[in-house]
């Protein structure tokens, strides 16, 4: 009666309405839920707002008529807030379930609170009874479901929900937001500005707790804040509810709905103020600075920290000084900080206005050699108000390769010849003290920079010291180039270089960076070359001479006169002339004869004896220059032994800056007179002389001296040569391997062997017999006697070239040269004579010079070679030079202008001269007096065949200059008519 009662009301309500324009009114309805017909359990339809809303009052009617709401309210009857928040909690988790055994659940949850003093009148558990208005089936669930919300409840459901945020700052840029809610479980929608999370964005889903943030201020802002804001929905928490209201009836209760249920809350930041951190790395512009050159720096700068701070909209200005530290001998050891007391080449500073690359001004230049390095530094205190802007100073590390530069050291020599005078064959070295013109020689890796020195070793044109000059002379011919590797500045000698026939040898020295390993290269600053012909670099190959002589006769009676022919030949064309230039002392120009005796026997002349003890009886000195000079023939020189014995002239020469010492040998047979006692006879003997020494392949001899006042009519000498044997297996005489022809023997005189050659080396021994016409021997020399040995040694590796030119002839007559050609001959070799005329002191051998040239010559291996016949067109003097060159038309050798034996002169053709007459007051001799023309031919016919050259060696062919042999046109043509007469006779 009381539903339809209310039925009724609510139509009646309803049409008042509509008839008085009222607003549409909601009523209630049944929702989710059960009626079995013992009551509804369950939610109503508030038909208000869409909501389900369940009842508060259990004894009273249900809520169909109009329904308003809803309020909220947070009070409810005498209920707590405690109460309120629990019932909060449930209607908003479960009560607008579609379930009717969870909105059952909720119904009864509701009323167990809102109604409990009817909810438990019934006699039992308001929980049983209730839950019966549900299907038996159901009323398990239902209760079960009541129970999780009741613990639940209990657990979560708080009074007075919040949420909290604050922000700290770690730095300038890391920070931490925190978030605080109540309840704890609590998440919703955080947004930041000026900053992000960890993810990088800004709007983020989180809950309580700390979360890091990282600041993003605008590019260039000297300060900023950073602003934190959060929203949390926050649905079912807290003491309230939402109220509906049906006058009359149940009042309805659901949870806080829509935005009042949210939190929210801020936080911000204080202003932060900001620095950034500029840093520097720097790469050289070059790794190699030539010394003059700037040094140049390319820098590279980066922030490290936060970005370039700008005011008023410009960026401000960081100065980075730069201080270059150098020099260093090799690459620093990186460190952080130089060492004490580093050098310092010079400070630069550069202004930076923000992150980008820069170049140093180059205002450095690189004074010497060495390591130079780059240390860039930041100095906050010195930017004054700004350098609150600078997080701190910086400075980078030293010594590092990038920033280090190189400037190259420029190695030099100063030398000294080892030897200021040399013969020819000796080993020539030099003395080179090394070091770095221009500062430290530079190293790597502890050790200094190996560089390599070579040297060349030039003949010097002509005969005289070379002129100092940048230039090398043009005509200058190498003799070799040796190397010395140079471990850092010191002292070192060169390896040798064979000295030459005779002449000037100066050194050069060079550095040529293309002559170094590769990687020494770039550490050289540029080539070096010192100058040609410094005199201490210089060294003087002392030429040579020879003197052979022939007494004219042997034997001189007590009163009587000797008479010499002296050939001197090895002098420079222009020795005499030369006066020395301050280094190199002038030429001595003079030639002492000196004649010993008298010696009771001719076994005291040998090489040992001592000639300062000797007894001397005249002195005659010649000029020092090549020439026949004769002996004797004038009161001013003439010889004249007073007592009875063996006599020797010596010829010696002191020896000078351009030639050496030379003395004839007190053994030298061709040197020999002999006065006998008065009245005596002299026993016939044999005294022997041969070639001492000589290569493979060249031609030697023997000479034999007899003496004695009768010689055997029908006596002749027959030669043997022995071998050529090892030297250790001593003197062997068994099969001679040549045998002369029998040579006559008239009278006391010199006889020639004739020449041999062997092709083996070793040692050969003569042994000379004088028979007399019936085959009997007189006299017979001993194997392995003094002076009868030749020794033969192997033709030398290197090409050695001797030459020996005519030295006169009379206009209009040929002229040529000779070359004698020892050592290795390379195949395809050529040989060219050229001739050059003079017409001053000074030995030119130019192109402008030049009057002949020879054909080519193909030389097949060691030995004489003759040029072609030349006239001269003009009296005067004429130097012969002699080239080597290989098939390729490289020179191997190469004569020097004004050599010895090189010169022809041209002299004019002689007046017939008057009937010769005899020399003043000749020898008388101890024979009929008629023997010694004979004696005399004998011993030029052995000058001329080369049989009696001293110790071996081919006379060289006598040179004339004009005053160098004193009365020499005349005396010769006088001793020439007597050597013709004596061979019609």
């Amino acid at each position: 009666m009381r539903r339809w009662l209310s039925v009724l009301l609510a139509l009646f309500l309803l049409a008042g309405s509509l008839a008085l324009n009222a607003p549409a009114a909601h009523a209630g309805s049944l929702g989710v839920g059960y009626d079995i017909g013992l009551g509804f359990l369950g939610a109503y339809n508030t038909d208000v707002d869409g909501r389900q809303a369940y009842c508060a009052d259990l004894d009273a009617d249900s809520p169909f008529a109009q329904t308003y709401g809803p309020e909220t309210v947070t009070s409810l009857d005498s209920l707590s807030r405690q109460q309120l928040a629990e019932l909060n909690y449930v209607l908003d988790r479960w009560g607008q379930s579609g379930d009717p055994n969870m909105t059952s659940a909720v119904a009864l949850y509701v009323w167990s609170v809102t109604s409990a003093g009817t909810y438990n009148s019934h006699g039992m558990s308001g929980d049983i009874y209730y839950v019966g208005r549900a299907p038996a089936s159901e009323r398990g669930t239902i209760l079960a479901n009541l129970a999780a919300m009741r613990q639940e409840a209990a657990v979560y459901a708080v009074t007075d929900p919040s949420l909290t945020l604050s922000l700290d700052m770690a730095d300038q840029y890391a920070g931490t937001l925190t978030v605080a809610t109540h309840p704890a479980g609590l998440t919703g929608t955080a947004t930041l500005s000026d900053a992000v999370f960890a993810d990088g964005s800004t709007v983020r889903q989180i809950g309580a707790g700390a979360h890091p943030i990282t600041g993003t201020p605008t590019d260039g802002v000297p300060s900023y804040k950073i602003g934190a804001s959060m929203n949390i929905a926050a649905a079912g928490y807290g003491a309230a509810l939402d109220l509906y209201v049906t006058p009359g009836a149940q009042r309805l209760i659901a949870a806080v709905a829509g935005s009042s249920t949210g939190l929210s809350a801020s936080a911000s930041s204080p202003v932060i103020e900001l620095d950034f951190q500029p840093e520097i790395t720097t790469q050289v512009a070059s790794r190699y600075v030539a010394e003059g050159d700037a040094f140049v720096d390319g820098l590279t700068v980066a922030v490290t920290k936060g970005t370039w701070i700008h005011l008023d909209g410009a960026p401000i200005e960081v100065t980075a000084t730069g201080t270059l530290y150098g020099p260093f001998d090799e690459q620093p050891t990186e460190s952080d900080a130089p060492p004490a007391g580093a050098p310092i080449a010079g400070v630069e500073s550069v202004t930076l206005t923000g992150a980008g690359s820069y170049t140093s001004p180059g205002t450095i230049t690189a004074p010497e050699s060495g390591f130079y390095t780059w240390v860039w530094a930041i100095d906050k205190a010195a930017h004054g108000e700004q350098a609150k802007y600078l997080t701190d100073s910086f400075t980078d590390r030293f010594g590092q390769v990038a920033e280090t530069s190189v400037v190259p050291f420029q190695p030099v020599a100063v030398s000294e010849a080892d030897q200021r005078l040399a013969v020819p064959g000796d080993a020539l070295t030099d003395t080179i003290t090394v070091s770095s013109s221009n500062g430290a020689w530079l190293k790597k890796d502890g050790a200094y920079i190996p560089v390599v020195f070579a040297g060349t070793a030039y003949q010097v044109p002509g005969t005289l010291p070379p002129a100092q000059n940048t230039v090398i002379d043009s005509d200058a011919v190498p003799l070799g180039t040796v190397t010395v590797t140079a471990d850092g500045p010191d002292v070192y000698t060169s390896p040798s270089v064979v000295a030459p026939s005779g002449g000037f040898v100066t050194w050069v020295w060079e550095v040529k960076k293309v002559s170094q390993p590769e990687w020494v290269r770039d550490y050289l600053a540029a080539d070096w070359q010192d100058e040609y012909g410094i005199n201490v670099e210089t060294t003087s190959v002392r030429w040579p001479i020879t003197a052979t002589s022939l007494m004219r006769e042997y034997n001189v009676h007590p009163g009587g006169r000797a008479f010499d022919v002296i050939t001197v030949s090895g002098f420079p064309a222009n020795h005499g002339d030369f006066t020395g230039d301050g280094y190199w002392n002038a030429d001595i120009d003079e030639l002492r004869h000196t004649v010993y005796g008298p010696f009771a026997t001719d076994s005291e002349l040998t090489d040992d004896l001592d000639l300062a003890a000797a007894p001397v009886l005249t002195k005659l000195t010649t000029p020092a220059r090549n020439g026949v000079y004769k002996l004797g023939y004038t009161d001013d020189d003439k010889i004249v032994p007073t007592e009875p014995g063996f006599y020797v002239l010596v010829t010696t020469f002191e020896g000078d800056d351009r030639v050496q010492p030379y003395a004839s040998s007190p053994a030298d047979v061709l040197e020999r007179f002999y006065v006998p006692p008065t009245g005596s006879e002299v026993p016939v003997t044999v005294v022997t002389q041969a070639t001492p020494e000589a290569l493979v392949g060249e031609p030697f001899s023997d000479t034999a001296l007899v003496q004695g006042t009768k010689i055997p009519e029908g006596a002749y000498l027959v030669f043997r040569a022995y071998g050529p044997h090892p030297a250790e297996a001593g003197a062997l005489c068994e099969s001679p391997f040549y045998v002369s022809d029998e040579i006559p023997v008239t009278q006391a005189g010199i006889y020639p062997s004739g020449t041999t050659t062997v092709s083996e080396p070793g040692n050969v021994f003569w042994v000379e017999t004088l028979y007399g016409a019936d085959g009997d021997v007189i006299a017979e020399g001993t194997c392995g006697a003094p002076g009868e040995t030749t020794v033969i040694t192997e033709q030398p590796d290197e090409l050695l070239v001797k030459t020996n030119a005519v030295p006169t002839v009379v206009l209009g007559e040929p002229a040529h040269d000779v070359a004698t050609v020892t050592g290795t001959v390379p195949e395809g070799a050529r040989l060219v004579f050229e001739a050059y005329r003079q017409q001053s002191g000074e030995a030119l051998c130019t192109a402008e010079k030049l009057v002949f040239s020879s054909a080519v010559i193909d030389l097949d291996g060691p030995g004489e070679y003759t040029s072609d016949e030349v006239i001269f067109d003009e009296v005067g003097t004429y130097y012969w030079v002699e080239t080597v060159i290989d098939k390729d038309g490289l020179i191997l050798h190469r004569g020097l202008c004004g050599a010895p034996d090189e010169t022809t002169a041209v002299t004019p053709v002689p007046e017939t001269p008057d009937e010769p007459g005899t020399p003043g007051e000749l020898a008388q001799t101890g024979a009929d007096g008629n023997w010694w023309p004979l004696g005399l031919a004998g011993g030029l016919i052995a000058a001329a065949t080369g049989g009696v050259l001293l110790f071996g060696r081919r006379l060289a062919i006598a040179r004339e200059r004009d005053g160098y042999v004193r009365e020499e046109d005349e005396a010769f043509e006088e001793f020439k008519a007597q050597f013709e007469g004596a061979k019609e006779e």
